[in-house]
């Protein structure tokens, strides 16, 4: 991937709607149920908590929004990056008698951490 396209802004901001919505509810909640006289030190800290979970999740979306779009216009069968799946021949075989079988995996992570 050469380079990242770019999300749909529309798209993005109606798939954070119902993030937001969830979000200005929470401060609400906040406000409300902070005792009279002490409003503000009774619900800053849960303000805060939901406008950063908020966020958080925001950008989060975006990015993945970001990675989704340019990974659906990926065709492997494009051949900018090099050999198409008919050119690359057989894959060489697996040779099993280089790899470790389960039983003997407890004894090579012992040896692996100074352990015998």
């Amino acid at each position: 991937m050469d380079r990242l396209l770019t999300m749909d802004k529309e798209q993005f901001i109606a798939a954070m709607q119902a993030e937001f919505r969830k979000a200005l509810s929470e401060v609400a909640d906040a406000v409300n149920n902070a005792p009279t006289g002490n409003v503000i030190c009774g619900s800053e800290m849960a303000v805060r908590e939901a406008m950063v979970e908020l966020q958080r999740r925001a950008f989060e979306k975006a990015v993945q929004m970001r990675i989704d779009s340019t990974e659906s216009s990926f065709s492997p069968s494009d051949r900018r990056g090099g050999q198409a799946q008919g050119e690359l021949g057989a894959v060489a075989a697996q040779q099993p008698e280089h790899q470790r079988s389960h039983r003997d995996a407890p004894a090579a992570l012992a040896q692996c951490r100074g352990r015998k």
